[in-house]
């Protein structure tokens, strides 16, 4: 910028500056972003002694699933996130959760997540006690190569009938934890109801009364299941046979069950997205164009 300054006011303007001279909202806005500019360099500079742990929970499932995400269970950029000196054992992690979260330590069951082979991420086993025992840097280096900056968990909480925390329930390799979502095509809405522990020997039509609880549903409503799989490159979701073992259907740890009401054949012309698999084909197309539309303005 080029600037002309008459000589007879050269001395007024090109002078030295107190701070006095100075607007105050000014010198407070300087203030405010020099302390973080050198809160940030600290950080940065002491980034290795640190690890950075996210914690989800039902609530993250329930306040994203058919908002922000429709596929996998949650986007850990948005939940709470702690930053945890790597010596600190996890043990004593457990008591600052228990001051966040107001749970205390022996109701928490913590959840490694993990990558799949097709790309979608889950959580994959609890925690062992032992591992508890460990400090937080040890169990990250261990818990997942890819995303090897932090630690990601999902917090397992039980509730009583009162709705007061309660210790977990044992696992034993019989049991498989599932998360479920509903769907309902008149709405066009997906979202998190829950999630439940079955074993791998049991079969889904034994647990249809609490899926139908979970919906809002009369006991005894016909309602039809089907597996999330995937959803990059495309999406992969099928139907799930009631009557055959969860064993059978290949569930494990982490997997992803939908459900929706059944509805009659002359009733599906009614609707948009008559089932899960065409409504997620939906989502997934407009995500898709979304992109694509995106790419297309950049480039022009």
């Amino acid at each position: 910028m080029l600037v002309y300054i008459r000589e007879s006011d050269k001395d007024k303007i090109i002078c030295n500056v107190d701070e006095k001279d100075i607007a105050e909202h000014l010198r407070e806005r300087l203030k405010k972003e020099q302390e973080e500019k050198e809160h940030k360099k600290k950080e940065k500079a002491e980034a290795h002694l640190y690890t950075i742990i996210k914690v989800a929970r039902d609530d993250d499932l329930a306040g994203q699933i058919g908002k922000d995400i429709y596929f996998d269970l949650v986007d850990h950029d948005k939940v709470r996130s702690f930053r945890i000196q790597k010596q600190i054992t996890f043990n004593v992690f457990k008591e600052e959760i228990a001051k966040e979260f107001g749970i205390p330590v022996q109701f928490q069951r913590f959840w490694l997540w993990a990558k799949r082979q097709n790309h979608t991420y889950r959580p994959n086993r609890p925690l062992t006690p032992l591992e508890e025992t460990q400090s937080v840097g040890t169990l990250r280096e261990v818990s997942n190569k890819v995303h090897n900056a932090e630690l990601r968990l999902f917090l397992e909480v039980e509730l009583g009938l009162d709705l007061r925390p309660i210790a977990p329930p044992d696992k034993t390799k019989e049991d498989i934890l599932l998360f479920f979502k509903h769907y309902n095509p008149e709405k066009e809405e997906l979202r998190f109801v829950g999630r439940l522990f079955v074993k791998s020997t049991g079969k889904p039509i034994e647990i249809l009364s609490k899926l139908n609880k979970m919906a809002g549903y009369a006991p005894d409503e016909e309602i039809n299941l089907y597996e999330e799989i995937k959803f990059e490159p495309s999406v992969m979701c099928e139907p799930i046979d009631k009557k055959i073992t969860f064993r059978a259907s290949q569930l494990e740890d982490g997997d992803i069950v939908c459900f929706q009401k059944s509805l009659p054949v002359e009733s599906t012309e009614q609707f948009r997205y008559p089932d899960v698999p065409a409504f997620l084909e939906y989502v997934h197309n407009r995500q898709v164009h979304s992109v694509l539309n995106k790419l297309f303005c950049f480039i022009r």
